[in-house]
């Protein structure tokens, strides 16, 4: 049988479109492997979003044609928009798709191979991912997503469904949303809609499933949509909203059309209304021209905060956008600025989670291994326990118990968890 692999480099919304992909090859009686060493075909979705990403896809290209020359790898994705003739010079690498060709790529690779009837037996992820817009249509000066991914294009209400449905016919127990911008969800459709009327109509159907929304635009949470979010519980307390950085100065340069004002303000509401709920953000240090007195506007913005983690990365010059012209902070301060706000992170992310301690909380199944198996609560929260007899993608209740360096010790309980969406 032809085995096939996936790789995703960078946004869950690559991680949607590998979904799709695996149960597609799966279908057409290919087997899905996780290793690509094991492999006759490896599917590459690459991220170009940083120098970083960039290095990471090119030393996995190098690795898997060194030690597995016999695989065909087919290469997509946004590096592969911007870079498609350098990547394609790999050896090992059979094609290269820009995304504006993703969507041909599944049936060009299953032309190649003789191909049988067949059907899932493993899914991609234990979680899946439902893309439900893709694209963005603003021009941040550090940003090259625009550039490779194209203007906000929406899936319809009628595809959604129809995904999630089928998620839950299989099983799942919790499904993320996902797109590059979810604000602009619905603004391309005819006749128009938005994000809030997705969800609720995807609320609407019966059975018990979560739903967990990908990162979101403060400018967009409007009240009825906030109030949607933090009222209903079948949508996971997890809300990762786009920042960026916490000077407003640095902000006007990035070309983002917010203040750290309507940003705390939408961070109070949420805190406010469900105070358990994580609240995470990405920040960006070093970005070119961010003084001292910046930096340290971001971090006192940061500690008094109610977030409850952030992801700090250092600043990476992106080929044709204005910020990559402009003068760069020194490196060894970049560095020096990201251990204080990581340090801060970490401390913020520690009392969130000891604040939890004790409680019953719902959380899916992850992975099961013969040491115990990993779960996720609502508010993302990475626990382990010891026993868990329910299947990975199913909902059970866990009590925290205690803290490990970046999560949680659990128990499995036998009642119904706090927020534990109705049947």
């Amino acid at each position: 049988m032809t085995a096939f692999s996936i790789r995703t480099f960078g946004c869950r919304c690559n991680q949607a479109e590998a979904f799709l992909w695996s149960d597609e090859f799966q279908r057409h009686g290919l087997e899905y492997v996780e290793d690509p060493l094991q492999s006759d075909w490896v599917l590459v979705n690459t991220c170009t979003i940083t120098s970083r990403a960039d290095r990471d896809v090119r030393n996995f290209l190098r690795r898997v044609g060194r030690l597995r020359p016999s695989a065909r790898m087919v290469v997509t994705g946004c590096y592969a928009e911007r870079a498609a003739e350098a990547l394609g010079r790999y050896p090992g690498v059979w094609k290269v798709y820009p995304n504006r060709d993703k969507a041909v790529m599944p049936a060009q690779v299953l032309a190649e191979i003789t191909t049988a009837e067949g059907r899932v037996e493993r899914p991609f992820r234990s979680r899946p991912l439902v893309k439900i817009q893709d694209g963005c249509d603003f021009d941040c000066t550090f940003c090259v997503i625009p550039g490779v991914r194209g203007r906000s294009v929406s899936a319809s209400s009628d595809r959604v469904r129809e995904r999630v449905v089928g998620f839950m016919e299989r099983g799942f127990e919790e499904v993320g949303l996902t797109g590059i911008h979810l604000g602009l969800y619905g603004r391309d459709l005819e006749p128009p809609s938005s994000l809030e009327e997705l969800l609720k109509r995807l609320l609407a159907l019966d059975g018990r499933v979560r739903f967990r929304l990908s990162s979101l635009d403060p400018r967009f949470l409007n009240g009825p949509l906030l109030d949607l979010l933090t009222r209903s519980p079948r949508i996971c307390r997890h809300f990762h909203l786009s920042l960026q950085h916490g000077s407003d100065r640095v902000i006007a340069r990035m070309g983002r059309k917010i203040t750290t004002t309507d940003y705390r303000r939408i961070l109070e509401h949420l805190s406010r209304n469900a105070p358990d709920a994580a609240l995470g953000t990405d920040i960006i240090v070093g970005f070119p021209g961010e003084t001292e007195k910046d930096f340290e506007e971001m971090a006192d913005f940061l500690k008094a905060s109610p977030l409850t983690y952030f992801h700090v990365f250092s600043y990476s010059p992106r080929p044709g956008t204005p910020a990559a012209e402009w003068k760069p902070v020194h490196p060894e301060e970049v560095k020096h600025r990201s251990r204080r706000l990581k340090a801060v992170a970490r401390e913020k992310n520690r009392m969130f989670r000891e604040k939890l301690l004790g409680r019953e909380l719902e959380a899916v199944v992850i992975e099961q291994s013969e040491s115990g198996a990993r779960l996720l609560t609502g508010n993302y929260v990475d626990v382990s326990v010891l026993s868990c007899p329910t299947a990975a993608s199913r909902l059970v209740p866990v009590r925290l118990i205690g803290l490990t360096a970046e999560g949680a010790e659990g128990v499995v309980g036998d009642g119904a968890a706090e927020g534990m969406s109705a049947p």
